[in-house]
C-alpha cells in the first residue's frame, strides 16, 4: 500500500504499490567498493539530508616515570583535551522512473521491480563510490608519492615496491586495520589487512607481478569481501570509479577507520501519473563523508602506460622465433 497515494486521496490508493524502499537499502548495504573501505558506525544517527553528527576524539595520554620518592615521585595527572569533527549528510541524489501500466501488464511485477532495483543500485553505487574515493585529496603530503605532473611509472618490476611503500606509510602512522568488513577463508576471526583501491589498468600491471597473491591460492590469508587478492600486506580492491586521465591514475590505501560515511535511501515513493496510465517511482538518496583520520590513508599517483604493453612469450628450449 502506498501511504503517499492514500494521503493524496488517489483512487484505490491502498492497492497502489510502494516499491523498493527496504529492498534497495538492503542491496546497498555491502555493495560497491566504497562500502568496504569506510567506517559506518555513525550511519544510524543520521537519516535525513542536512543531518549532522559530532564525532568526539580524545587527546593523547602522557606516560611518565614513576617512583616513590617523597619529594619528586608519585603520579602526575593531566587534563586530557578533546576535539570534535562533524559528519554531515550534505549530498543528495534523486532518481525518477515512469512505469507504464501496459509495460507492467506485459511483464511480471516482481521481475520488473528487480530489474529497476538493480539499475537504481548501480546508479547509486557509482555516486557513492566516486564520492568516497575523492578522499584521496585528504591524504597528507607526507603519505603521498607522485603527482599529476610527475607520476610514478608503474611496471610489473616495481609494482611490489610501490605497494610496499603504501603499507609502510600506514604502519608508520599506526594505521592498523580492525576486523570490520573482512572475512577469513575459514570464517574464523583473524587480524585483518588494510586495503588498497586500484583501477583495472593498475590491476593489469599488478597481475603480471610474481609477488601478487591471488585470492584463489591465498590459503588462510584474510581477504576482504570482493578482494582479488593481496600484495605487500594489503587487500586489493578494484574499482572502475578511479578514472585514468592521460594514463595517470590515483592509488589509495588505508584502513576503514580513516573515512566515516553515512548514506541512506531516505524515501522511495510511487505516485500515479496525472497524464499517462502508469506510475511515477522516485527515490531520494542522501549521504555524506568525513576523513576523520587522514594519516590512516596513503596514496600514489602512477602512470599506467605499461598496461597497454603485451609481454611476448619467451621461446622454449632456446628455440629461435622466426620473424
Amino acid at each position: 500500500m502506498s501511504e503517499n497515494a492514500t494521503t493524496l486521496k488517489r483512487q484505490a490508493g491502498k492497492i497502489i504499490p510502494e516499491m523498493w524502499s527496504l529492498n534497495l537499502n538492503k542491496k546497498l548495504d555491502n555493495s560497491g567498493v566504497g562500502m568496504k573501505i569506510v567506517n559506518r558506525i555513525y550511519e544510524e544517527d543520521v537519516k535525513e539530508y542536512g543531518d549532522t553528527v559530532h564525532i568526539g576524539e580524545l587527546g593523547d595520554v602522557t606516560v611518565s616515570d614513576y617512583s616513590e620518592d617523597a619529594s619528586t615521585g608519585g603520579v602526575s595527572y593531566q587534563r586530557v583535551d578533546a576535539t570534535t569533527q562533524t559528519l554531515k549528510l550534505d549530498q543528495s541524489k534523486a532518481f525518477g522512473i515512469f512505469l507504464s501500466d501496459i509495460t507492467q501488464k506485459q511483464a511480471s511485477q516482481k521481475d520488473l521491480q528487480a530489474k529497476f532495483e538493480r539499475r537504481a543500485k548501480t546508479a547509486i553505487d557509482l555516486v557513492k563510490d566516486t564520492f568516497i574515493l575523492t578522499s584521496f585529496a585528504d591524504i597528507p603530503a607526507a603519505n603521498m608519492k607522485g603527482s599529476s605532473d610527475a607520476p610514478v611509472t608503474l611496471t610489473k618490476d616495481n609494482v611490489y615496491a610501490v605497494f610496499s611503500w603504501l603499507a609502510m606509510k600506514l604502519k608508520e602512522n599506526n594505521a592498523i586495520e580492525t576486523m570490520g568488513d573482512t572475512v577469513a577463508k575459514d570464517n574464523n576471526p583473524k587480524e585483518a589487512l588494510p586495503y588498497v583501491v586500484i583501477n583495472p589498468r593498475v590491476e593489469s600491471i599488478l597481475r603480471q607481478s610474481p609477488d601478487f597473491i591471488h585470492a584463489t591460492n591465498a590459503g588462510d590469508k584474510v581477504l576482504r569481501t570482493g578482494s582479488i587478492g593481496a600484495i605487500a600486506g594489503l587487500d586489493v580492491l578494484v574499482s572502475t570509479n578511479l578514472p585514468t586521465t592521460d594514463n595517470k591514475v590515483n592509488i589509495m590505501a588505508g584502513i576503514n577507520d580513516a573515512i566515516a560515511f553515512a548514506g541512506n535511501v531516505s524515501k522511495v515513493e510511487t505516485i500515479r501519473d496525472d497524464k499517462f496510465f502508469g506510475d511515477n517511482v522516485r527515490g531520494l538518496y542522501v549521504y555524506g563523508k568525513k576523513t576523520v583520520l587522514p594519516n590512516a590513508l596513503a596514496g600514489v599517483v602512477v602512470d599506467v602506460s605499461a598496461a597497454d604493453s603485451l609481454i611476448e612469450a619467451e621461446p622454449e628450449n632456446n628455440e629461435t622465433v622466426s620473424s
